[in-house]
């Protein structure tokens, strides 16, 4: 048999979750064609031996839904393995949209997943109305690596409801049939799902909660039924689950959710999990609940990071804790170089050590509440801030943390924080570990991760470009977790399985996600002791000169799409096979889950 591609000497760790074997890999048009000797000749063979041999990752959860209208590599996720990624998480994006309401859904994009609003407008090729039009314009743009939509809640509210589409304004009913309506022939037009956001740390560019953040159970209900008799379609929702209360209120609005999933005719529903400070016990909760939800016929899987949901502090990034002092302010919009300078001075120094910080967040801000009370909290941010480095310490000691070293040093928390960011000249980031890590280690998340409602999820590729870089999270899951971690390791194949297999067949993608005869030659060969992540570093590459976070990974020796080399050590090439996923026919229900 001769092949386009053969991959040779590897170790096969399939998608499946069985134990790791060596064999070699066939392709052929796109397609697995053997997987065993692979005699044949190849046009192209790449020597697999000492790496590890696996299906494309597919990441569930990412915002490249402008970002995929005008660049074609669809970096960092395509430089970290993943193959497949689904876009309009969280209940934003860009369709449907009406002629002239295109600012409001840049206004929204840029205040929820803090993607610079100048590169949106200038960077999205607008052209559509119609979400089914949306996804033949993105679909005309060949790209490096494959992706899924979901329609999002904010802006079908935005299209249906117009001027009426804000968090207070209950939908009528007239309303919510046309949401219906709009979502049933999104479906039947190959998107992978619906979308919704019910959290108040999502805000728009002017401060104000997001449109579906308060809808109605009536709203949401209606809106599920447009899955009833389809074959396919899963939800994905984010919500705070009121966090700042009761359990009594965690349970009102966990029922609002479930009602939602069960009018959704047996469609699966996954939720965001995070161990948050506020309510650290929370996370157990929605497990308990999703439990007993999945049990008694409605199914709800949770979305799981494998590390601290965190955010990076710099000079340059989005927020760090002198944004809101007023002499940092006046000197907030010079040149980083410049400002590092002035921010030298003593005398600068000690007044702005002297003052207070002003808000940063409430109208006119996208800056969530949440960051006014942790600058108010001086000490606990010092016992949660540490230094980054040249190596990412993403479960780092407790010992290290800009506390303990003011302590050490005899110097204040906010002496250390603020000499400890004009290091590099001002390019250094910090490392803010906000959900996760309320034990200050990731015992809590190796139970999250090992639940069997799990999904691996909330990379947020594409988002929040100038406060993380979680888009590695594949990478971090291979390497922390069945690599570093001494306490707790998950084996290999599990992990491999998490995200191809497992995550494949969530969303209804069932050609994909195995290395088998007859499935999509969507395939990575990695060397797990040579796999690393770079530290994030702030790139000026989107339109209108905007700046993002790119973190970059070792040991990727290649990764193919349909058969096609996209990526070599580490570097993308030149081949676009990506397209445009469009679901069809293999349901997406619970019990097509991997076990």
């Amino acid at each position: 048999m001769a092949y386009d591609v053969k991959i040779v000497g590897g170790t096969i760790v399939d998608g499946t979750g069985g134990a790791p074997f060596e064999a070699s890999v066939g392709v052929r048009d796109g397609v697995i064609v053997e997987v065993g000797r692979c005699d044949g000749a190849a046009k192209t063979t790449i020597d697999a031996e000492g790496a590890l041999v696996t299906p494309g990752f597919v990441d569930i959860h990412t915002h490249y839904d402008g970002q995929v209208s005008w660049d074609d590599a669809l970096a960092p996720s395509s430089v970290h393995g993943v193959t497949t990624c689904v876009m309009g998480s969280c209940g934003v994006g860009f369709a449907p949209v009406r002629k002239g309401d295109e600012q409001r859904l840049v206004e929204l994009m840029e205040g929820v997943e803090d993607i610079p609003g100048s590169a949106l407008a200038e960077g999205i090729r607008w052209g559509w109305e119609s979400f089914p039009e949306y996804m033949d314009a993105i679909d005309a743009m060949p790209h490096a690596i494959d992706f899924c939509v979901q329609i999002p809640h904010d802006v079908l509210r935005m299209y249906v409801m117009g001027e009426r589409a804000v968090f207070d304004e209950p939908a009528t009913d007239d309303d919510i049939d046309r949401m219906r309506a709009l979502v049933r022939e999104a479906i039947e037009a190959g998107a992978v799902g619906f979308s919704t956001g019910r959290t108040d740390n999502h805000r728009t560019t002017r401060g104000k909660p997001t449109p579906a953040s308060e809808a109605t159970e009536r709203e949401l209900v209606g809106i599920a039924r447009a899955f009833e008799g389809l074959p396919r379609g899963v939800l994905q929702a984010v919500s705070d689950f009121d966090m700042f209360v009761s359990d009594e209120r965690f349970d009102a609005e966990f029922d609002l959710v479930e009602r939602m999933a069960k009018a959704a005719d047996g469609h699966p529903l996954s939720l965001s999990l995070m161990q948050r400070d506020q309510s650290p016990q929370q996370w157990r909760w929605i497990l308990r609940r999703a439990e007993q939800a999945s049990t008694s016929g409605t199914p709800i899987h949770v979305q799981v990071a494998p590390r601290p949901i965190g955010v990076l502090l710099g000079l340059e990034a989005t927020f760090h804790p002198f944004m809101g002092y007023p002499s940092y302010k006046e000197i907030a919009h010079i040149p980083r170089a410049q400002r590092v300078a002035l921010l030298r001075d003593p005398a600068l120094r000690a007044r702005m050590l002297a003052e207070k910080s002003d808000r940063v967040a409430g109208d006119g801000s996208p800056i969530p509440p949440l960051a006014d009370q942790l600058l108010a909290q001086v000490e606990f941010l010092g016992r949660r801030i540490y230094r980054l480095g040249r190596t990412p310490d993403y479960e780092p000691d407790p010992a290290t943390c800009l506390w303990a070293e003011a302590q050490a040093s005899g110097r204040t928390v906010l002496e250390t924080m603020y000499d400890a960011l004009l290091e590099d000249d001002g390019r250094a980031l910090l490392y803010f570990p906000l959900y996760n890590f309320s034990e200050l280690n990731l015992d809590n998340v190796h139970e999250m991760l090992t639940h069997p409602l799990a999904l691996p999820g909330l990379s947020d590729g594409g988002a929040h470009v100038g406060t993380i870089c979680d888009a590695s999270f594949p990478t971090y899951l291979l390497m922390h977790w069945g690599r570093d971690r001494e306490r707790g390791r998950i084996p290999i194949e599990r992990l491999v399985q998490m995200q191809t297999s497992r995550t494949a067949s969530w969303i209804g993608l069932h050609d994909r996600g195995v290395v088998q005869v007859g499935r999509r030659a969507d395939l990575n060969v990695i060397e797990l002791d040579r796999l690393s992540l770079s530290p994030p570093a702030l790139v000026a590459d989107l339109p209108a000169g905007g700046q993002r976070l790119l973190q970059t990974a070792e040991g990727y020796r290649a990764t193919l799409v349909a058969g096609m080399l996209v990526a070599q050590n580490g570097q993308l090439t030149t081949a676009r096979p990506g397209k445009l996923v469009r679901t069809a026919g293999a349901p997406t229900i619970a019990s097509t889950l991997p076990a």
